[in-house]
């Protein structure tokens, strides 16, 4: 009865481990931070995602994951230089969750506002985060924007 119970127990846990692998945690924006766009591409197809618009010209490139419940996460990665820009947005409280809680320290009181929380990583990047109601007006869900602007000195490998 008890290698019944924990192998159930163990089942439900690898379960629950597994729901947020398709979301970009912390490490992930690190990752991505630290490596060119060709490498981003692979990381997040590895994840899930699908690539909406692929932008050699202007080093822009789009990803999509549509998650269970009609929630979604998008984003948006540039190449300015040596440099890489993610925007994501999304409307799926995890993903909000499950950045926030990993940066919640790092909070910039001076520069943050009501409607935007600013969150800065020493020698890595700054994180701005914006909340807004959703358009169908539903009072569980918000939209969230996260911009991530990597500091001068993180430059992406080539």
């Amino acid at each position: 009865m008890k290698t019944i119970l924990l192998s159930i127990m163990l089942t439900g846990s690898t379960f629950l481990c597994f729901g947020q692998a398709n979301l970009i945690s912390y490490e992930d924006i690190r990752f991505l931070l630290h490596n060119n766009l060709m490498q981003a591409d692979t990381f997040l197809t590895a994840k899930g995602y699908t690539t909406k618009v692929k932008d050699d010209k202007k080093k822009t490139r789009e990803y999509i994951l549509s998650i269970k419940g009609g929630t979604h996460v998008d984003i948006t990665l540039r190449a300015d230089g040596k440099r890489l820009f993610i925007d994501l947005e999304s409307n799926e409280l995890s993903q909000y969750n499950l950045i926030n809680n990993s940066v919640a320290q790092y909070i910039n009181k001076a520069s943050s506002t009501p409607d935007m929380q600013t969150y800065v990583m020493k020698d890595l990047c700054t994180i701005y985060i914006t909340s807004t109601e959703s358009p169908q007006f539903d009072p569980l869900k918000r939209d969230y924007d996260m911009q991530i602007v990597a500091d001068k000195n993180v430059t992406a490998f080539n």
